[in-house]
């Protein structure tokens, strides 16, 4: 073999290595199931999701709070419930104000 064929064949048998590798690049964007573009929407709904149950983790941790605090107090329990509930006594008379 002589120095110029040995560096063509040298030349070429990258040329497969190459072919694959195109090929595994363009199958990663291209295709739907496991494309880039598919991953990087996923990735955004899992972030998404992620702050909804960090929010929903801060709403019922309050909420719980608030009930532990209702069940502690009996004066407590009598203000909520005349409050946000309208309740009286028998002998009482209520009158609502509104702006």
């Amino acid at each position: 073999m002589t120095k110029k064929s040995s560096f063509w064949v040298r030349r070429r048998s990258h040329l497969p290595l190459l072919v694959v590798g195109g090929l595994i690049v363009t199958l990663l964007f291209m295709n739907e199931d496991a494309s880039v573009s598919l991953n990087m929407e996923y990735e955004r709904q899992i972030n998404a999701l992620k702050r909804e149950i960090k929010e929903c983790r801060d709403s019922a941790a309050y909420y719980r709070a608030h009930r532990e605090a209702l069940e502690a107090g009996e004066a407590d329990l009598e203000h909520v419930a005349r409050e946000q509930y309208h309740m009286q006594r028998p002998t009482e008379e209520v009158f609502l104000l509104k702006p």
